[in-house]
């Protein structure tokens, strides 16, 4: 029995990374900005890969409320929590609040349901890019417990027409992309301190693309644009997701449609 189960584990599992070396859209990140581009990608038909450094879903959002089971969201983002079927309770003045054991779990398999693949324990070290101009079109990833270690593993690679910075605050793809590809011109000015309100709308405003193949979604955008946090609410961050699985479809839409012609 354990030849079979270590057999069946090694088949699968190694035919699941073949199978997505190659994708449309590489997600760095399963919080709730790349938990909802990746499901609302997956729907309109594209192949859609997730990686997550840790071993569970939600990036911020369990612990979002200082570790408190509630969280908020604006009205704004209703329709999302309706999509994913997420139950929310009037907090006033716009506010709504949602359990956070709830969305990160509806949040995770509507991605998985609409056809996104998320793989956990995955460290993205690095970017793979081409041309002249320079596009980012694809990753370097080791598994996280490697990386923890401090020993030195040769990664492997993910090709990717598009790759989506949700990392977080840090927004570490874009980083790497930053410091060790200079000729993609990023800028990397950091976050600024929590104003709510203006971070809601200006997060969900400046979603989109940093440099050819790469995009930035989530809180990651507000390191790259510095703007200001806004600390447990959540309903930016979903709105981010949306909007850069929309800018991501277009552009690689229209760049198929370029090709043909």
């Amino acid at each position: 029995m354990e030849l079979k189960i270590g057999r069946a584990i090694i088949k699968k599992g190694l035919e699941v990374l073949y199978e997505y070396s190659d994708v449309d859209v590489a997600i760095v990140g399963a919080g709730p900005s790349g938990l909802t581009a990746a499901r609302y990608l997956a729907e309109k038909g594209f192949k859609v890969l997730v990686f997550e450094r840790r071993f569970s879903f939600g990036g911020g959002i369990g612990p979002g409320g200082n570790m408190l089971p509630s969280i908020v969201v604006q009205e704004e983002a209703l329709p999302i929590l309706r999509d994913f079927k997420v139950r929310y309770q009037p907090a006033g003045d716009g506010l709504y609040t949602v359990d956070p054991a709830e969305l990160i779990a509806k949040l995770a398999a509507g991605a998985i349901d609409a056809g996104a693949k998320i793989i956990l324990g995955v460290h993205v070290d690095d970017v793979i890019f081409r041309g002249d101009p320079p596009r980012v079109v694809g990753l370097l990833w080791i598994w996280t417990p490697i990386q923890m270690s401090g020993m030195h593993v040769d990664p492997l690679y993910t090709m990717a027409k598009a790759v989506i910075d949700a990392t977080g605050h840090d927004a570490e793809v874009i980083s790497v992309a930053a410091r060790k590809v200079p000729e993609l011109g990023i800028q990397l000015p950091g976050e600024k301190s929590a104003w709510s309100e203006v971070s809601e709308k200006l997060v969900v405003e400046y979603t989109g693309k940093v440099a050819p193949g790469l995009y930035a979604t989530g809180m990651a955008v507000t390191a790259v644009h510095g703007l200001p946090r806004m600390g447990p609410i959540f309903g930016g961050m979903m709105l981010s997701g949306r909007k850069v699985a929309e800018l991501v479809a277009k552009d690689l839409t229209e760049e198929v449609y370029a090709v043909r012609a």
